[in-house]
């Protein structure tokens, strides 16, 4: 079992090829009407784009684990800073992407942590819309927000 066992590209039986060789999972992070948005440095699949933070989901995590892990390392958060509410699944045949989502602690102050990122940013919930959304993301972002009306 290698630490990171799952970065590479997967051929999907959807069509498209897709990072994370064991699926990814990401952090879609709240705090009262708003969520925190990763802008995407130009240089990375998708790049310039706003979306959140994960990735590639390694052989031994679970996709919680992976999605907590990604967040640390891209906005420098750690799991005592947030908690867990939901989790959403995006299916592709062969593949999925869990985004979990949670909210943030009084304490949680996330950061562009690494080189894949050029800003994080708190975006009120009625405004992601407008914004250059990575394309998985804006194509899921409907589902997440009927989630979110949901939680308490």
């Amino acid at each position: 079992m290698a630490p990171r066992d799952g970065d590479g590209w997967l051929d999907c039986n959807c069509g498209s090829k897709h990072w994370g060789l064991y699926g990814a999972a990401g952090l879609l992070l709240l705090r009262e009407s708003q969520v925190l948005l990763q802008h995407r440095a130009p240089w990375v699949h998708n790049g310039d784009t706003w979306g959140i933070p994960g990735g590639a989901r390694d052989s031994h995590e679970s996709y919680l684990e992976a999605a907590l892990r990604e967040a640390h390392e891209e906005i420098g958060i750690s799991t005592s800073e947030v908690e867990v509410l939901s989790e959403s699944c995006q299916e592709h045949g062969g593949w999925s992407y869990h985004t979990v989502i949670a909210r943030a602690l009084p304490e949680c102050d996330p950061i562009a942590a690494n080189q894949e990122s050029v800003e994080v940013r708190w975006v009120e919930r009625s405004e992601v819309s407008a914004l250059a959304l990575h394309p998985a993301f804006g194509k899921n972002w409907g589902k997440l927000l009927e989630i979110l009306q949901t939680l308490p």
